[in-house]
C-alpha cells in the first residue's frame, strides 16, 4: 500500500491501533496530518494529543488514550520515537510499563486511534511487545523506497501544483537530495516560485537552486581520484573543507564510498537486481544504483588502492599536524603514479 491507499484508509475506515515505520520523516509527516485531521479544528484541544515518547511516561499517553472523546466522535493519540519497539540499547528519559502497553493492545478504547511513529529501519521482532502489535495493530512499514517510487512522490506532487518537470531535472533533483523526500519537498517549494511563470522545472532551475547534497559532492570527489585527475580532485576537496567539513569526516566518507564502490563490484552478479543487493548492504536503492553505474567505468584494482590509500591518510590525518589539504594531495600523487 502506498502513502495515498494508506491515508485513504484512514480517512475512510480507521483503526483503533496503527503502527507506522518510515525513516522518509516526509512520510511521517505526511500520515501525522492525516490522522490530525480526522478530527475537527474546534476539537483538536481535547481530542487530538501528540507524546515525545523519549520525554513522556507510556502510562501517561495509555491514561489519555483511554479517555472517551470530549464532545467528539473519537480521540487520536500518537506515540512518538517509540524507540522501546527497537534493539536500541539507549535508554530513554522517560519510563515505559511495556505490560500496561500490551494489556491496551488487548482491549484499546474503541473510539480512540492510537498512533505509533516509529522513524526507525527496524524494530526488534524478538519482543513480546512488538509480536502484539504486530498481530493486533494495523502495520503500514514503507522501509527503503526505491527511486521510482520517490520519483513518482514528486511527479505527484508537482502535477498537484500545476506544473510540469523535466526527466533530466527530475533525476538531478532526486540526486542532489540524496533521495531525502523531506529536502525534496523543501527545494520543490523553491523551484515553485522560482518556476512560477513558465510552469515548467527544467535543468538549469535545479542546477541554479538546488545545492549538491554532502553525498553527491563527496561522490563527485570520488569520481575525480578514481579518474586521477588530481587538480579536479584537490579543488573539490579544498571546497569541502572551505564549508566547514571536516578532514577527518570527509576522509571516513570516502572510505565508505570506496567500501560501496567494491561491495556493488564484487557482487553485482550475484545477485537478480540493484534492489536486492541494496537489501543485502542495508544502503539505498539509490546510492547502489549509483555505485553500480559508476564501478563499472573502474578496475578492482583502482578502486582497491584507492581505498587502501585512504585508509593510510586517515592515519596520517589521525597522528600529525600537517595540512590535511597537502596529505590528500601525497595521497593523490601517489596513487595516481601507481
Amino acid at each position: 500500500m502506498n502513502i495515498h491507499d494508506l491515508i485513504n484508509q484512514i480517512k475512510n475506515s480507521p483503526q483503533p491501533v496503527y503502527l507506522v515505520q518510515s525513516e522518509q520523516l516526509y512520510l511521517i509527516e505526511r500520515i501525522r496530518k492525516a490522522f490530525k485531521e480526522l478530527i475537527a479544528p474546534e476539537e483538536q484541544a481535547m481530542n487530538y494529543a501528540s507524546y515525545d515518547m523519549d520525554e513522556v511516561d507510556l502510562e501517561t499517553a495509555l491514561a489519555d488514550a483511554a479517555n472517551i472523546p470530549f464532545f467528539g466522535e473519537r480521540r487520536v493519540v500518537i506515540l512518538e520515537k517509540p524507540l522501546f519497539l527497537t534493539g536500541e540499547t539507549k535508554k530513554q528519559r522517560a519510563n515505559h510499563n511495556l505490560d500496561a502497553l500490551m494489556a491496551y493492545l488487548e482491549h484499546p478504547e474503541p473510539n480512540t486511534i492510537l498512533v505509533f511513529l516509529a522513524p526507525y529501519e527496524k524494530l526488534d521482532k524478538r519482543k513480546k511487545v512488538v509480536k502484539m502489535l504486530t498481530k493486533l495493530a494495523t502495520i503500514f512499514d514503507f522501509g527503503k523506497i526505491s527511486e521510482r517510487e520517490i520519483q513518482t512522490f514528486i511527479t505527484t506532487d508537482v502535477k498537484e501544483h500545476g506544473f510540469n518537470i523535466e526527466g533530466r531535472a527530475l533525476d538531478t533533483l532526486v540526486q542532489r537530495t540524496n533521495a531525502d523526500l523531506t529536502i525534496i519537498m523543501q527545494e520543490l517549494s523553491k523551484l515553485y516560485l522560482y518556476c512560477y511563470q513558465e510552469k515548467i522545472i527544467n535543468q538549469k532551475a535545479v542546477e541554479e537552486l538546488v545545492t549538491k547534497s554532502l553525498t553527491e559532492n563527496v561522490f563527485d570527489l570520488v569520481t575525480a581520484v578514481l579518474a586521477r585527475q588530481t587538480s579536479n580532485a584537490l579543488a573539490l576537496y579544498h571546497e569541502l573543507k572551505a564549508n566547514g567539513e571536516e578532514p577527518l569526516k570527509m576522509n571516513a566518507l570516502l572510505i565508505g564510498q570506496f567500501r560501496l564502490l567494491l561491495q556493488v563490484k564484487g557482487l553485482m552478479n550475484k545477485v537478480r537486481n540493484e534492489k536486492e543487493l541494496a537489501t543485502q548492504l542495508k544502503v539505498h536503492p539509490y546510492r547502489v544504483k549509483l555505485a553500480n553505474q559508476a564501478s563499472k567505468r573502474f578496475s578492482l584494482q583502482d578502486l582497491s588502492q584507492a581505498y587502501l590509500g585512504l585508509f593510510d591518510l586517515e592515519k596520517q590525518l589521525k597522528s600529525t599536524s600537517r595540512n590535511p589539504e597537502m596529505l590528500f594531495e601525497l595521497f593523490m600523487i601517489n596513487f595516481v603514479n601507481k
